[in-house]
């Protein structure tokens, strides 16, 4: 049985962002859960997502769409797991896919093909005839080549591709560099002064259906205004291409709604897409069936991950809380320079020679070989040796592009319901990583 935000007692202390992670007695909690308890039965680092914050986060675009043709598409490059998979199919999501390995996962966890869309850059012909083979309801191509690549692979399987085309409308994002793909220097999608030739192009190719039109300007976005921005250069361009000839069905929105890492506060997702919603019915287009591909904002603040400390180690310029959660858990600090929320497990922990009453101030490294491996620069902590922290808002880009440098197996994730935790990923082994090499006889 999930929890729900209103059936947290009074007492408990809920953290900010995270209504289905808190504090009760003291004990951090997720949902019914106690945290120090699910670490010491499955070891650590752990990741630990509520089920309850999913479908709260899904509630909100389903609250927002409500009355509307939508299909919202899970964009799973945020989070793969299986488990996570089956709880965004069993809601009715359908997914959105850049490799051919995650169509195989979408499969795996009871997803249906036809609710797919494939979006990436360099889809290869091997991906495009099994995604065919496999019946996915739609490709979003990113480039004039991979048309003439598509229709090729469509025609020699015997089979029609429904495409709609990403479109780069050059509206900046306002986001890290990293993750803003909606401009002109952008590897994503076609310019927007090439997109009706690529439409007239595409109606003509015998293996191709065109569907749709995709836009999708970046990731962690804060702000409406780029929305905002976007949505009405795509109805410009969706008139000019209508006008040329080619009848435009679905309009796909992409995703990137943020969420609060460090304070943020983005728009909640019903008040975005119902200001998105009344663009478009004053421009005429209230009644086109509706694309969207969130993926962060549904499970971003839903998953954390539980770390023991294993050393404080003073020192004349900093001190250091040596974990043993690294960079290959959560690869967002060393690669974006992100931030997250780093708290105890147990609250008011004794403190040790290393931490006066008010805490001290250090920076939370892992074991990897590596100076990038920190998790947060510059936390106050009142911590000892052996110590439970959990790195909040680690749903999202954590385990989905997790690592095995330095040999290190992945961690074990979990999956609580209300009063019940779920195995949905087992502890990798050496063994398991070591299965598929071999040995020059």
């Amino acid at each position: 049985m999930s929890v729900l935000s209103s059936e947290i007692s009074s007492e408990s202390k809920t953290l900010p962002g995270h209504p289905y992670f808190f504090y009760r007695d003291g004990q951090l909690t997720a949902e019914n859960k106690d945290i120090a308890k699910l670490a010491k039965e499955f070891g650590t680092p752990l990741f630990i997502y509520s089920k309850a914050s999913m479908l709260a986060a899904l509630g909100a675009y389903q609250k927002g769409f409500a009355g509307r043709k939508v299909q919202i598409c899970y964009a799973m490059k945020a989070n793969s797991t299986l488990g996570v998979l089956q709880v965004f199919a069993l809601a009715g999501c359908g997914f959105d896919i850049v490799s051919g390995g995650e169509l195989d996962r979408v499969i795996a966890a009871g997803g249906d093909a036809s609710k797919v869309i494939f979006s990436g850059v360099g889809k290869t012909r091997g991906e495009m005839r099994h995604a065919l083979n496999l019946g996915v309801g739609c490709f979003n191509v990113e480039s004039e080549a991979e048309l003439d690549v598509l229709n090729e692979v469509a025609l020699a399987v015997g089979k029609k591709a429904n495409i709609s085309i990403r479109v780069n409308p050059n509206v900046d994002p306002k986001t890290h560099p990293y993750i803003s793909t909606g401009l002109k220097g952008s590897k994503f999608g076609v310019a927007a002064e090439r997109t009706v030739a690529c439409y007239q192009h595409a109606a003509k190719l015998p293996g191709l259906k065109v569907l749709g039109i995709d836009c999708h300007i970046g990731s962690q976005i804060v702000d409406d205004g780029p929305y905002l921005d976007a949505v009405d250069r795509m109805l410009d361009l969706v008139e000019s291409i209508e006008s040329a000839g080619v009848q435009i069905h679905h309009l796909d929105f992409g995703g990137g709604l943020g969420i609060s890492y460090n304070g943020e506060q983005p728009p909640q997702a019903d008040v975005l897409w119902q200001k998105i919603l009344a663009k478009l019915d004053a421009r005429g287009f209230g009644d086109r069936p509706l694309m969207i591909e969130p993926g962060r904002s549904l499970v971003g603040n839903a998953g954390i991950c539980v770390t023991e400390i294993l050393y404080l180690k003073p020192g004349e310029q900093k001190n250091f809380c040596i974990i043993d959660a690294a960079m290959n858990d959560l690869p967002r600090p060393a690669m974006y320079q992100a931030y997250h929320a780093i708290v105890p497990v147990v609250q008011n922990a004794d403190a040790n020679t290393n931490a006066n009453a008010n805490g001290s101030t250090y920076d939370v490294v892992g074991p990897v070989c590596e100076s990038g491996d920190w998790i947060g620069r510059d936390r106050t902590l009142q911590i000892k040796d052996g110590d439970l922290l959990a790195v909040m808002s680690a749903g999202a880009y954590c385990m989905s592009m997790a690592s095995n440098y330095n040999t290190r197996g992945r961690a074990a994730e979990i999956l609580v319901d209300g009063d019940s935790a779920h195995l949905i990923r087992q502890r990798e082994s050496s063994q398991d990583q070591m299965r598929m090499e071999k040995l020059i006889a």
